[in-house]
């Protein structure tokens, strides 16, 4: 099977894979406008941080080609400085889908510095929006290389630290949380790239994926990604994780982030905390993987990155095909989704990231490559790969 896909564009249209609905049925979604792709944003009809930012540079670039192609002329594309409020509410009202994914923000961020740069450039108005139209896409296209690129380094470095410890750099067991792939990104995936590297390499024995509950983007997504990649993998619960260290070899633990403060605090999948700490306890190499992008050096600390709070209602319920399997009349599996809770609970639990310490991650790769703690340090230096 191919390499599987977050986003499409083609003969001029938009269109997401509803992941909600993944593994079982592959429906792609037509993005028609700006609010279509708030929502699929915010229901997490898409997520991963790369990907939700290539989503939103799409959206605007594709609202902005529909207004410079149609006819009549939108008011809006009448001057600069009507074009220039237009575009600043699009970006407000997008950055606020998801808080915590970065990379969102670095888009949206990235776009109004366009914006202000075309203006102060004295363009027209249509020429500032084609600025904006080509900047859009750039920021989608850039993802795929900059993605092989940072699984490349890690990778390389994991194989070479396995090797520095005695060890053969071969037949290596890396465990990761939540997706982070093709579905994620616009394509080949952060830490589920290093471990596609190593597998492309033939350095990998075993990929190991937590379910990631709520939402189960271990059981749902990474699985398909490994299944369709054909890398030998296997699925274990959230909770079992420590039972994983105790009895068998595991040589990294790799995950991706929403966000990365200045010190190297990292915000990720829920359950990505927990992983760490077990990885501390048993010597086990942690390694997060995400472009520059992910990079907030604005934040000093983790202390300062918004956790965003799911509905409750979302920890209560699960999603899946009917199970023996059942297809309806156009020969789709049915799907349900059942609550495994009592109703009514007084109080759910139910952030969608948690915080890990930079004390407990031993390497940060980007792009432009690894860092690494001094000696005796609890901070990273992040300027070498950002």
């Amino acid at each position: 099977m191919p390499a599987l896909t977050s986003i499409r564009t083609s003969e001029g249209k938009l269109e997401i894979v509803n992941q909600l609905l993944l593994p079982h049925t592959t429906e792609f979604i037509e993005i028609k406008n700006i609010d279509d792709a708030f929502d699929a944003i915010k229901s997490m009809k898409i997520r991963g941080a790369p990907a939700i930012a290539s989503l939103a540079a799409l959206a605007v670039a594709d609202h902005l080609t529909r207004a410079l192609e149609g006819s009549p002329t939108p008011d809006w594309l009448d001057s600069v400085d009507a074009l220039k409020q237009h575009v600043e509410t699009i970006l407000s009202y997008l950055f606020t889908a998801r808080p915590t994914a970065v990379n969102l923000g670095a888009a949206t961020r990235r776009l109004s510095k366009t914006l202000q740069a075309s203006i102060n450039a004295g363009k027209d108005p249509r020429a500032i929006a084609r600025d904006l139209v080509a900047e859009a896409k750039e920021i989608d296209a850039e993802d795929v290389g900059r993605n092989k690129q940072m699984s490349q380094w890690g990778g390389e470095w994991l194989v070479e630290r396995v090797k520095s410890l005695g060890g053969s750099g071969t037949n290596l067991n890396v465990m990761t949380v939540c997706n982070t792939g093709s579905l994620a990104t616009s394509g080949y995936g952060t830490a589920l790239g290093l471990i596609t590297y190593l597998h492309e390499t033939g350095k990998l024995q075993r990929a190991f994926y937590t379910q990631s509950t709520p939402y189960h983007q271990g059981s749902r997504l990474t699985a398909f990604e490994l299944q369709s990649l054909q890398i030998p993998s296997t699925m274990l619960c959230d909770s079992m994780v420590g039972s994983l260290f105790q009895h068998h070899e595991i040589h990294a633990v790799a995950v991706g982030a929403d966000r990365i403060a200045r010190n190297g605090d990292t915000a990720n999948k829920v359950g990505t905390y927990n992983a760490a700490v077990l990885a501390a306890r048993h010597n086990i190499p942690f390694i997060v993987v995400a472009p520059v992008s992910t990079v907030d050096l604005d934040v000093a600390d983790g202390s300062g990155i918004p956790i965003e709070q799911r509905p409750a209602i979302e920890a209560c319920l699960v999603r899946g095909a009917l199970y023996p399997p059942t297809v309806d009349a156009d020969g789709k599996k049915q799907q349900a989704t059942v609550m495994v809770t009592p109703e009514g609970l007084e109080g759910v639990y139910n952030p969608s990231f948690d915080v890990t310490p930079a004390s407990l991650i031993t390497a940060i790769v980007t792009e432009k490559g690894v860092a690494v703690k001094k000696e005796g340090e609890d901070a990273f230096d992040l300027t070498p790969i950002v």
